[in-house]
């Protein structure tokens, strides 16, 4: 089994419980690793062989422009997308951290992560 990681895609987002946070948004940041069997494409150099890395930033995009209160639910349709767009991906985690929430004090990032197989 073979891995594709597309890491720190950057978002401005609506995603969260407080009304600012759905009037300002706020900065997000999306990895995704996911398995596949890449033999195909190793041999033969084909973009059509795997999965298009640009194809999965666009379809993440789309979720990201949605206003959602909580990480896990965008976790959850993004993993969805992915998994009924390419039929080669066995296993996906999907991790969306959320930069300087706000919650009272100086925090880096909150985050979610999330695991699926086929």
């Amino acid at each position: 089994m073979d891995i594709i990681s597309i890491e720190g895609m950057e978002f401005h987002a609506y995603i969260g419980c407080f009304e600012e946070e759905k009037l300002i948004g706020t900065r997000f940041l999306v990895d995704l690793y996911f398995e596949l069997d890449a033999s195909d494409a190793k041999k033969t150099d084909d973009l059509n062989d795997t999965v298009n890395y640009q194809s999965v930033y666009l379809m993440v995009r789309e979720v990201m422009k949605e206003k959602i209160n909580l990480l896990e639910h965008a976790v959850d349709k993004i993993q969805n997308k992915l998994i009924e767009g390419f039929p080669e991906i066995q296993t996906l985690t999907c991790k969306i951290r959320k930069m300087n929430p706000p919650l009272g004090g100086q925090i880096d990032a909150v985050a979610f992560e999330s695991t699926i197989s086929r």
